[in-house]
């Protein structure tokens, strides 16, 4: 699975990055789970995760920072 760049989150709206962040927070939940009950196949979705939901509150603190600028 090719990671996402910034690009691609900065074309999303502000709802969908609220979903998105959501939806990575729970993935990283059930990850957390899985690697406490040594069901964890995949580790490297940790990273993987990590990153994305990074990306995607970046953007949507840029986003909110230039709100209340203008």
């Amino acid at each position: 699975m090719a990671r996402p760049t910034i690009t691609d989150v900065r074309s999303l709206s502000d709802t969908q990055i609220g979903e998105q962040i959501d939806g990575v927070r729970r993935e990283l939940f059930d990850l957390r789970f899985q690697q406490a009950t040594r069901r964890l196949e995949h580790p490297h979705r940790f990273k993987e995760a990590r990153i994305k939901l990074a990306h995607l509150l970046t953007v949507q603190q840029e986003r909110q920072s230039s709100t209340v600028a203008s």
